[in-house]
């Protein structure tokens, strides 16, 4: 039995790797054999810092129950992110606080609007769980999906609830630099509350984050990941910024101890170590253009030009088809995402892979050269 086969009432998501792994986590030394490019997780090792924490304490890491309210990592991201404590709420991963803030501002009754194609857990949670009357805009692919803010704004002030977007956006790639973000969000109706998700936005550079925008902004929320840029995927640790009054009542709702101590103490140690993580962003930089590179060299239609950790291509029409790709590629230990599954737009060929090391990315290549055809 396949992981997801016993959810059928959930968002899907990569992870197929697993059923290579063991979903009992038996064989769990496949992990250093696979290359599980269907998800977006970092390809580097968690700060140094990270790893001497965990493994130096952990017997007591592990027995110990953490801080109730994440009192030491709210105050760590409030000092190195220049915020305000009062405008943080921590949480085990972004999808937990999706779930914890979404369903407490909107009912059935709310017109939500989202960018087509993105993250599908969006979507999920609007139509599927909640029942709103969700909206889409569609991104043009001839475009390469990004998006015309001028009419996102004229879709806008036909009245939302919620608008969502994912900056860079995910399956995509494409990012909106902060300032023209800004300058919509200054004409954005104060009815509408934004949701941005950054989940990579440290990918594109930390200094295009909304964070402080938020925090004094009526109806902008930013919410942030830690799991894609720390390296910090199986700790899930996440958190919100917004204005104290968007994020006071939800602290009510978030339960105590809702991040873990291995992940408490794993992101105060990450977000302590600038250094590291600059120097990991430059180097996926570099790595996510070679990698687009070496997929120019192979019958592939069209790479979308990304700003995060992956990669969105298109195979040609001519190739065989998407579904036995995946299975040849699967074969050779290789994982990759169909991000269709969240959207008919994108067509029958459209694949995401994730950036690996140097070594790694030369060995998917090879994969999809022998199995293109």
């Amino acid at each position: 039995m396949r992981q997801n086969d016993t959810f059928q009432d959930v968002c899907f998501h990569g992870g197929a790797f697993f059923d290579a792994v063991g979903v009992e986590f038996e064989n769990l030394q496949r992990g250093a054999e696979i290359i599980n490019a269907d998800v977006l997780d970092a390809w580097f090792p968690p700060s140094p810092r990270v790893v001497h924490q965990l493994q130096e304490y952990l017997p007591w890491i592990a027995r110990t129950s953490p801080p109730t309210n994440c009192e030491g990592l709210v105050a760590t991201i409030a000092r190195c992110r220049a915020l305000p404590p009062e405008s943080i709420l921590a949480g085990a991963g972004s999808s937990t606080l999706m779930f914890l803030a979404l369903r407490e501002w909107l009912n059935a009754s709310s017109r939500v609007l989202l960018l087509d194609p993105t993250y599908g857990e969006y979507a999920h949670i609007c139509d599927r769980i909640i029942g709103c009357q969700v909206d889409r805009f569609p991104l043009n692919p001839d475009e390469d999906f990004q998006v015309d803010l001028d009419k996102l704004a004229d879709q806008l002030s036909m009245g939302y609830d919620l608008l969502v977007l994912v900056n860079p956006n995910n399956p995509t790639g494409r990012h909106i630099a902060r300032k023209e973000l800004e300058n919509f969000l200054d004409c954005a109706p104060q009815s509408t509350m934004v949701w941005i998700d950054e989940a990579y936005i440290d990918y594109v550079r930390p200094a295009e984050s909304l964070e402080s925008y938020a925090a004094s902004s009526a109806n902008v929320i930013v919410c942030k990941s830690m799991s894609k840029a720390y390296a910090l995927s199986g700790l899930r640790v996440g958190y919100l910024c917004g204005h104290p009054q968007v994020i006071g009542p939800l602290l009510q709702l978030n339960p105590p101890w809702a991040v873990s101590l291995p992940g408490q103490v794993a992101a105060v140690a990450a977000l302590q170590d600038v250094e590291y993580y600059q120097e990991r962003y430059h180097e996926t930089m570099l790595l996510r253009r070679e990698l687009a590179g070496d997929l120019t060299s192979l019958p592939v239609a069209r790479i979308v030009p990304g700003a995060a950790n992956f990669l969105l291509f298109y195979l040609p029409e001519e190739s065989c088809s998407k579904a036995e790709l995946l299975e040849r590629c699967k074969q050779q230990g290789l994982f990759l995402r169909d991000p269709s599954a969240t959207t008919p737009w994108l067509g029958p060929k459209a694949l995401r892979i994730a950036v690996k090391n140097k070594v790694t990315n030369k060995r998917m290549t090879q994969v999809l050269h022998d199995s293109v055809w």
